[in-house]
């Protein structure tokens, strides 16, 4: 997608800033964040609309979601939107099937990327992320390029990627199946966590994990 906006392009709708209230306050419900910590977005036609930066969930409304043009030009004045707007924008520039991104400082992700480490094949779920591993991107400061950059490398062929002593990404076609791959991978994280912690712990091998990620090309409800 070109990242200049066409100047018929319509405005994000009321229900879509809403739908963005609604996951930032269930993320929060979920354990995935807390205060002011994670962001989220979703692809409308002049851009993305994204969180604002700073707000609590309990403190979010529509009118406070941030509309930006894909060249990163802020399209409402008032409220300014989350730090972390580069990667949300580079990730749609460079996923044209992605529509909706998802932030989380969730504990267990947050805790295993604070070691530096992918989460590697220990379960079957892991293809629910789109590949064999959920790949850990180097650190960068928080807002950076450099950043973006990580996670869009680290993003490759995947949904779900680990911030280097930061927290998780969980991208989807909608705003729900983002979220829903966030919980996802927070559950695999404290799984891989405490299988560790046993010293017994197994991988599968490379022709189980690829089974794994055939199966889950048609798993689920299937559109007809």
């Amino acid at each position: 997608m070109s990242p200049t906006t066409s100047s018929s392009a319509k405005p994000a709708s009321p229900a879509l800033r809403e739908a963005l209230v609604t996951v930032m306050q269930r993320l929060e419900a979920d354990g995935l964040n807390r205060a002011a910590a994670g962001n989220a977005s979703v692809r409308t036609e002049r851009g993305m609309l994204i969180t604002p930066t700073g707000v609590v969930p309990s403190l979010l409304a529509p009118p406070t979601m941030v509309e930006m043009s894909l060249a990163g030009e802020t399209l409402d004045q008032f409220w300014k939107p989350s730090s972390e707007w580069r990667f949300h924008r580079d990730i749609y520039l460079s996923r044209p099937e992605i529509n909706a991104i998802v932030h989380v400082h969730s504990p267990y992700a947050t805790a295993l990327a604070c070691t530096r480490r992918e989460i590697p094949p220990f379960h079957y779920m892991i293809a629910a992320a789109g590949g064999a591993n959920v790949r850990c991107a180097p650190y960068a400061t928080f807002g950076t390029q450099a950043l973006s950059d990580h996670a869009v490398n680290a993003l490759i062929d995947r949904r779900a990627c680990l911030l280097a002593n930061h927290g998780l990404i969980a991208l989807g076609p909608d705003l729900e199946r983002a979220r829903r791959t966030a919980v996802e991978v927070e559950e695999l994280a404290r799984q891989y966590l405490l299988a560790e912690q046993t010293g017994h712990l197994v991988l599968l091998s490379p022709s189980e994990i690829d089974e794994a990620i055939a199966m889950f090309a048609s798993y689920g409800q299937q559109k007809t």
